[in-house]
């Protein structure tokens, strides 16, 4: 039987350790990567494919949350943290287990063994990572960067540098300073995790950062354009600009 293959990915190197030493007993896996950042992880994923990954959600570069957002291969995921502000919803990932640090081996050892059964079933999930993150946790607080890919490149785009997003049919185009990007999530995302003070949805496919408009222009009966600094002209809904006169106090 072949064995199941994981890689460990955690910054801290005594965790990596702890991991291994729980895991050294088990004759059915084999620990093919370990990575210290979210950016390697990646890499590693994408090039060995395996199973199953230990995967720490509190990364420098790039969040454990981050990678499962850009990632195209779906292993089953133990996420392993020191964090408790996702562990209600964790599962809604698809996660296969939560383990909450300092985790003792035998709860460690239950969480492999239910990994290695849901993969020997072949009733893992395998739906595309990123499918599943309409449904990852919200964060407590308003995003202050988006991840996004673009072939075997990821770009962090800083929300101070978005001038406003569209809706494109399943996905999201970012215009930004540096460009353009597209991302396969929702305008309610934006919406909801968007600073609400630099951010105003203007129309059912647009949100827009506020500092961006240079003028607000009637177009044809009852209807508004917004005309952006760049000079791209945005339709206004009557609810979107309800709430732009709101916002700028016209």
């Amino acid at each position: 039987m072949e064995k199941i293959r994981i890689i460990i990915i955690e910054d801290e190197a005594p965790a990596r350790d702890l991991i291994k030493h729980y895991l050294k007993d088990l004759d059915s896996i084999e620990i093919i990567a370990e990575c210290g950042d979210g950016f390697s992880a990646l890499k590693s994923i994408s090039a060995l494919k395996p199973d199953l990954v230990f995967l720490d959600i509190q990364m420098p570069r790039l969040t454990g949350i981050e990678l499962l957002e850009v990632l195209t291969e779906k292993p089953e995921v133990i996420f392993t943290t020191a964090y408790d502000q996702f562990a209600l919803k964790a599962f809604e990932l698809n996660a296969v287990d939560y383990l909450l640090k300092p985790f003792a081996k035998r709860r460690f050892l239950n969480a492999v063994e239910k990994a290695i059964e849901k993969i020997r079933s072949g009733a893992g999930n395998k739906v595309p990572a990123n499918e599943l993150l309409a449904k990852k946790p919200e964060p407590s607080s308003p995003v202050n960067r988006i991840v996004v890919r673009k072939g075997n490149a990821i770009n962090l785009i800083p929300v101070e540098q978005i001038r406003y997003v569209e809706a494109q049919d399943d996905y999201i185009m970012i215009y930004h300073a540096a460009g353009k990007a597209m991302k396969q999530q929702t305008m309610k995302f934006y919406e909801d995790n968007l600073p609400k003070s630099d951010f105003v949805r203007i129309h059912r496919s647009y949100i827009v950062r506020v500092e961006e408009i240079n003028k607000i222009e009637p177009y044809g009966k009852d209807n508004h354009v917004a005309v952006l600094k760049s000079g791209d002209k945005l339709p206004i809904s009557r609810s979107g600009y309800k709430q732009l006169k709101e916002e700028l106090n016209f």
